[in-house]
């Protein structure tokens, strides 16, 4: 499963959190979608976590990698939490996601979540419709829409088989319901 963080929504109440400095500042810039992680695939809900000790991620594959995540703790987590059951290196860990991530286009999130102001409701079904009308190949079905308790967005998963083909997402991924309708935070 290929996760992505909708970082506004994160970074809304985080922008003077000295731990979420890079992100959330905007010093260097306000980040829309991140990687938040790619986890193995599971049978249940429950995914293989921690399947090996490994160390702290060298320099260069932070620096490497923290555009896609921006935070070195998310990206030394992920690849111990996910990346130790997925690849032998971090490199290699971390090249897979960036691949899945960068080949991945994104609409216009500004323009979409002016809708509901429009009078067109926004609904989980409608944002992974358009996800998928822009991405050949992604059905909307391997894709799952989360939002916090107030129904704003906070991340997108994308559901992969074992050859990181999208797939149909297991009845066990947690989602919001395909009617639920959705608010998504633009930022400042």
């Amino acid at each position: 499963m290929l996760a992505l963080s909708w970082s506004p929504e994160y970074c809304r109440r985080r922008m003077r959190d000295p731990a979420a400095r890079f992100q959330c500042s905007g010093e260097i810039g306000d980040f829309g979608f991140i990687l938040h992680g790619l986890w193995p695939e599971a049978k249940g809900a429950n995914y293989p976590q921690y399947c090996r000790a490994v160390g702290v991620l060298p320099r260069r594959s932070v620096s490497d990698n923290i555009c896609l995540s921006p935070s070195p703790q998310l990206l030394q987590h992920q690849w111990a939490k996910h990346g130790s059951c997925m690849a032998a290196t971090p490199d290699a860990y971390f090249a897979a996601a960036r691949l899945l991530f960068e080949a991945i286009e994104f609409p216009d999130m500004a323009r979409l979540s002016r809708e509901p102001e429009r009078g067109t409701p926004l609904t989980a079904a409608t944002l992974a419709e358009r996800f998928a009308d822009l991405n050949d190949g992604l059905p909307a079905y391997a894709i799952t829409v989360q939002t916090n308790s107030k129904g704003w967005l906070q991340e997108l998963r994308i559901c992969l088989g074992k050859d990181f083909k999208p797939r149909q997402c297991p009845a066990f991924t947690r989602r919001a319901p395909a009617t639920a309708q959705i608010k998504i935070w633009r930022g400042r």
